[in-house]
């Protein structure tokens, strides 16, 4: 099985490196489940440990990002970047496999039709499954 290819911002990295330590846990979970009004949403767990089936990866500030073997299509490729608007802050998500994002930007699908869909602001919307700063 090969290795999640999974970027984060260093504005990200910085983020997820406070959570873990405000947790005491070692490891960030990054899935996906059923959700939401257009198939998916973005699932973050903080761990002490990963689950046998996880696929972790290491990123710098001692961040270990763990992906359980059977998200790992969906996620593959993400980008995870922190968005400030006002003074909330929170994670999004940019994932190439998106075909379309939900009008709230919760949720999103793949698969499909991409050339029926209309994704012309998909990169705009943000997928906000974080934690205000």
């Amino acid at each position: 099985m090969s290795e999640p290819n999974i970027q984060i911002t260093d504005q990200a990295l910085a983020h997820i490196r406070r959570q873990l330590d405000l947790t005491q846990a070692g490891y960030l979970r990054l899935g996906v489940k059923e959700s939401g009004c257009n198939g998916f949403m973005y699932m973050l767990d903080y761990l002490e440990a990963p689950e046998q089936e996880d696929i972790c990866i290491e990123f710098p500030e001692s961040v270990s990002v763990c992906v359980a073997a059977e998200d790992l299509q969906m996620v593959s490729g993400t980008e995870v970047d922190m968005l400030t608007q006002g003074l909330n802050t929170a994670l999004v998500f940019k994932n190439p496999n998106a075909t379309s994002y939900c009008g709230c930007g919760e949720s999103f699908a793949v698969g499909g039709e991409p050339d029926d869909l209309d994704t012309s602001g998909a990169a705009d919307l943000a997928t906000n499954v974080g934690t205000s700063s």
